[in-house]
């Protein structure tokens, strides 16, 4: 009889192929936009709520640092490599889930900056998606935010990111009774200990 597979040992993978998901779904929207939508004016998709409107933004979200892609770039680098060596340490599937997500988007958005026009490393970030009173955006962007909420609420609910459950009350030392082991376990991992 195998032994089962421990569960945290296959949570730093879902970081990659959750990124990959995410990377691979932005470029394509990305490729569909530029060829779909280049010289044409705002698409509508459901009037009045979403459009598709092709731009190239040179900043960061709500087009800010425009003249700084630069620096966007070298901090985006940062954050992929900040991901990874995070990753190591999982031991929840919702940090591994935000993780994958946030670097989806990174990646999407860096690989705009280093490799679209106008050069290597100032590349300018395809935005198509439109809703009232709000910036254009893309995929990755959306994986970014949607990460960064899921971050927020990990961390309200107090889960970090070996997936044990922060203390309300610093200083407490940890039990090792069997029942708090158990508990334990099953809050990192969704599987309860034999």
């Amino acid at each position: 009889m195998s032994e089962p597979v421990n569960v945290r040992s296959r949570l730093p993978w879902l970081v990659p192929a959750i990124a990959v998901v995410v990377l691979l779904a932005d470029q394509a929207s990305k490729w569909a936009a530029v060829h779909e939508l280049a010289d044409r004016g705002r698409v509508d998709v459901i009037d009045g709520v979403l459009w598709l409107h092709l731009t190239r933004n040179a900043g960061a979200a709500f087009s800010m640092a425009t003249g700084a892609t630069w620096l966007l770039t070298i901090v985006a680098l940062v954050v992929v490599v900040a991901i990874i060596r995070i990753s190591r340490n999982l031991g929840s599937r919702g940090w591994a889930l935000a993780l994958g997500l946030l670097l989806g988007g990174a990646l999407g958005n860096l690989g705009d900056r280093l490799f679209r026009a106008p050069s290597f490393f100032h590349g300018h970030v395809i935005d198509f998606l439109e809703f009232p009173h709000w910036p254009i955006f893309n995929l990755a962007d959306s994986s970014i935010v949607t990460a960064a909420a899921l971050i927020a609420l990990l961390s309200v609910r107090g889960i970090g990111i070996d997936g044990r459950r922060l203390s309300n009350t610093e200083g407490s030392a940890p039990t090792n009774d069997s029942a708090s082991s158990a508990t334990d376990t099953t809050e990192r991992t969704g599987v309860p200990s034999e």
